[in-house]
């Protein structure tokens, strides 16, 4: 089959689609990636993908903007004329899905995450559930990565509960993200954020719950890691991140192409998110068995075992983020190892790549077969 991807940046394909990518090719499939080109496309196309570039803006909804996004997927599958469209985040699969409906292509979208439209008010939620539910209405198949936005979607008729499938997220390399020991108990305490920095994330609520924490343990570090200023409403300006280094609170690690290093070397991965599809930054940090502190949103408490491989804290709240924070400090080393270990047998039962492998290759076998049958 020629199956094409879609995404809002390239590097997410190949940050978290590359074993499906890997596994298709393998057994002949031709990949083609469609999405705004960045320095993934030299890995991307290492991998034997072809690689069209897509011009679309992730801000918000403006409708001249997105109609034109629409009419630009229409021409490239009416070019590529692929077997399959798989496709992810938003706008790829709102705009994505009525283009290929009109180019009668099979259309299969990953609901990733509800991102800003759903935290960004009434309004801007209601226009986006009614694109969703016009968009997918005719779809065989939706995936989702956490059963709270699954249920959200069949609760408000979003899709229906035949079309529904649950990933565990895009899996994990379980070889790959192997366990590391925990730093040493007389080492200070390590606290790492793995993000873009923007402010859905809780960057704010990290910083203010270390500021909290570090008045009590002096000692204890606190790091952030991922891309400044992205093109996102609630994105975080580099100046704000260099006051607080300047203040003291945090470390700023920038960004890095293979996080496992920095996570090996850290007692504890934090994500304060609002909301999240299946967080990859907890799903690592738990292969790797580092104990992990989120919100109790959708998404993050699906990767936490409440008290068991994890704690979690309240919403949008910095005072319940540093008490998680303290309770994991006041933990005897054997503890913290012990919850480690638990949030890999975790990964090792739910969160496999295989499974999500396994799935698409499903998917795909249903529209194949469909298209013979048709014949």
């Amino acid at each position: 089959m020629h199956i094409l991807m879609t995404v809002n940046a390239a590097w997410n394909i190949w940050n978290f689609r590359r074993p499906l990518v890997e596994a298709l090719t393998g057994v002949g499939h031709k990949i083609t990636v469609l999405a705004p080109p960045d320095d993934a496309v030299p890995e991307l196309e290492r991998l034997g993908c072809h690689v069209r570039p897509l011009e679309m803006s992730v801000k918000g909804l403006n409708p001249l903007e997105d109609l034109k996004l629409q009419r630009q997927f229409g021409l490239i599958f009416r070019e590529e004329r692929p077997d399959a469209v798989l496709s992810y985040t938003i706008k790829n699969n709102i705009f994505g899905a009525r283009a290929a409906k009109l180019c009668d292509v099979p259309f299969l979208p990953n609901v990733t995450g509800l991102g800003t439209a759903f935290l960004s008010g009434k309004l801007l939620q209601t226009v986006t559930e009614q694109l969703y539910r016009r968009s997918f209405a005719a779809l065989p198949v939706v995936f989702f990565q956490n059963e709270d936005d699954r249920d959200l979607f069949l609760d408000r008729r979003l899709v229906r509960a035949d079309q529904a499938r649950l990933l565990p997220g895009s899996g994990i390399d379980l070889q790959r993200f192997a366990p590391a020991p925990m730093p040493a108990p007389e080492n200070p305490p390590v606290f790492l954020m793995i993000a873009r920095l923007l402010r859905d994330k809780g960057v704010l609520e990290f910083v203010e719950a270390a500021r909290r924490v570090k008045a009590r343990h002096p000692r204890a570090r606190f790091q952030l890691l991922g891309a400044v200023g992205s093109e996102n409403r609630s994105a975080i300006d580099r100046p704000t991140v260099d006051a607080w280094v300047a203040e003291g609170v945090v470390e700023y690690l920038g960004t890095t192409v293979d996080v496992r290093p920095v996570i090996a070397a850290t007692s504890c991965v934090v994500l304060p998110s609002y909301r999240e599809g299946a967080p990859r930054t907890l799903i690592e940090a738990a292969a790797i068995a580092r104990p992990l502190i989120a919100t109790d949103v959708p998404g993050c408490r699906a990767v936490v075992d409440r008290d068991v491989s994890g704690f979690l804290c309240e919403v949008r709240n910095a005072e319940s983020l540093a008490a998680a924070m303290q309770r994991f400090l006041d933990l005897p080393p054997e503890a913290q190892q012990a919850m480690g270990a638990a949030g890999r047998a975790k990964m090792e039962r739910e969160y496999d790549q295989a499974i999500v492998v396994d799935a698409y290759r499903a998917a795909l076998d249903m529209i194949a077969s469909g298209r013979r049958g048709a014949r």
